[in-house]
């Protein structure tokens, strides 16, 4: 298959999988509720717990799954991911019990870290000089799936509530048959790597990225750009209604906005930008608009404001994608699937950590030690500063390499 087919198919694939995971937001918290009796408190502990557990999933079994791909191949473990997720999917809206529910997510965390092995996929059919363009598809198949995924969730949930898992489930398990008849291998044998369950893990795979300089500064980007960029999920919807008054309508409505913003910068600008900039400078442009973005977020006691911060934060989409260019570049090629596991991981991290950062920090903004100030937009200025902190980190880790070319390459 050419290498455009190849990319296609990855970015459906990911379209599919991530509209899947999209469709059970909105009723993933009523299920729970309903399992505990319609009671809010104890649904709202218990899906913070649910979130948690599913980043910690995507830690833990990130590098494994690409340590796999690295000495098996691509292909089959990004089929056994796909269709795993859709077992999981059926398997939570079949659960009788909470039980039953939170076995489910555990499994649904550890498929969804396939997505690591998508990108080593990319990295392996794509150019280095073309990769954050490629990147940049899976950053606009992201938003794309967050922009359809939750809406659909809500339409089919209003009947019943395990109508999106059954859906789902069913949208994975398609795509995991389309895939087994249309998906070529990316890595040939004669370049794939040992499997040594050493490196296969969190600690492993940070220690390959300690071994490569450039890599653990980049790494140490990524984590601080993921943790910022959980402030949405965290306190949007709460900071929203807190000081925009928004109901949910109007915050579904933002929301869809800014990933519309995401999927054109991503989809359309990423790939031109960096063939004339590179991805060193594609990045500090992402960095400063996206710090920027949030700092006027963290402003804003009025809707132009925010809308004003959303038009500002748009080009931040330039930075992940460029980041996640500049980190393959430095990786031989049977070295793909465990880096690609290493920063999946690091966001693992992130989305442990970030939801009690900012959620925590909103309240004591509100409340308490906050009130001398009151500034409820304190964590999207943490987010700012995360943001910034990335970006020059970015800057200073590929100074010896202004182009955004590796300083040497790496073989294995």
């Amino acid at each position: 298959m050419p290498r455009r087919a190849a990319l296609a198919f990855i970015f459906v694939s990911l379209v599919l999988d991530i509209v899947a995971f999209g469709i059970v937001i909105p009723v993933l918290p009523q299920l729970i509720k309903g399992f505990l009796g319609g009671d809010t408190a104890s649904a709202a502990h218990w899906y913070g717990i649910f979130g948690t557990t599913w980043a910690a999933m995507q830690f833990i079994c990130s590098p494994l799954l690409g340590a796999l791909s690295d000495r098996f191949g691509r292909r089959p473990v990004l089929l056994l991911s796909i269709f795993g997720l859709g077992l999981d999917y059926l398997m939570m809206a079949l659960a009788p019990s909470l039980t039953w529910l939170f076995v489910g997510r555990i499994l649904s965390g550890m498929t969804a870290a396939g997505f690591a092995t998508a990108a080593a996929y990319i990295a392996d059919v794509t150019p280095p000089e073309k990769r954050a363009g490629a990147f940049g598809l899976v950053g606009a198949a992201w938003g794309f799936g967050f922009i359809v995924g939750p809406a659909l969730g809500g339409v089919l949930g209003a009947s019943d509530p395990r109508l999106p898992f059954f859906v789902a489930g069913g949208l994975a398990l398609v795509n995991a048959a389309y895939g087994l008849f249309v998906l070529p291998e990316s890595l040939p044998p004669e370049r794939r790597a040992r499997f040594d369950i050493a490196r296969a893990n969190p600690v492993g795979a940070l220690r390959l990225l300690r071994g490569h300089p450039e890599l653990l500064g980049l790494a140490a980007a990524s984590f601080l750009y993921n943790l910022g960029h959980t402030v949405f999920p965290s306190v949007f919807v709460l900071w929203a209604g807190y000081v925009l008054h928004w109901e949910a309508r109007e915050v579904g409505f933002a929301l869809a906005l800014v990933g519309v913003a995401n999927v054109l910068v991503q989809g359309g600008l990423v790939r031109p930008l960096v063939k004339r900039i590179g991805e060193r400078r594609a990045t500090a442009i992402g960095a400063v608009f996206g710090s920027t973005g949030f700092l006027l977020y963290g402003l804003a006691a009025h809707e132009p404001l925010f809308w004003i911060g959303a038009a500002v934060y748009a080009p931040a989409g330039f930075f992940n994608p460029s980041l996640l260019g500049l980190i393959s570049q430095r990786a031989g090629a049977s070295e793909q699937g465990r880096v690609q596991g290493a920063n999946a991981s690091i966001m693992g991290i992130a989305g442990m950590l970030g939801p009690g950062l900012f959620t925590s920090s909103f309240a004591w903004a509100i409340a308490g030690g906050g009130q001398r100030w009151h500034l409820p937009g304190l964590p999207f200025l943490l987010a700012a500063a995360l943001f910034a902190v990335a970006g020059g980190m970015v800057w200073w880790t590929t100074r010896r390499s202004p182009t955004g070319a590796p300083a040497a390459a790496h073989t294995s």
